[in-house]
């Protein structure tokens, strides 16, 4: 049977990869990526709400993560005493807090 089919030869076959190197390379290239992507701005946003905890103070007007905006009455370790509304005052964590906005800002409100 072999006169009416041409028998095929396999041709070389490919090369063996090239190695663990270039794995090794894209490997690293991807953690560098996710660091300056992900996990450095991730640790200057922690910084700076550090910052912006350590720097509140006793008739600081703020906002919290909740949407409540007042005027610090206390400052505690761990709780803040926030007058929302003229003699109404919560306790908050001070982690709830995020962001000071410019004083007199609640009485155009």
């Amino acid at each position: 049977m072999d006169f009416l089919i041409s028998p095929a030869y396999a041709q070389g076959g490919a090369p063996a990869g090239g190695g663990i190197m270039p794995t090794l390379i894209m490997v690293g290239l991807f953690f560098v990526f996710m660091y300056f992507m992900i996990i450095r701005p991730q640790m200057k946003r922690q910084k700076e709400h550090k910052k912006l905890l350590e720097s509140l103070d006793k008739g600081s007007e703020i906002v919290t993560s909740g949407g409540l905006a007042g005027r610090i009455r206390q400052v505690g370790e761990n709780f803040l005493v926030v007058e929302v509304s003229e003699g109404v005052e919560i306790r908050i964590q001070k982690n709830a807090v995020t962001s000071v906005v410019p004083k007199g800002t609640l009485e155009s409100l």
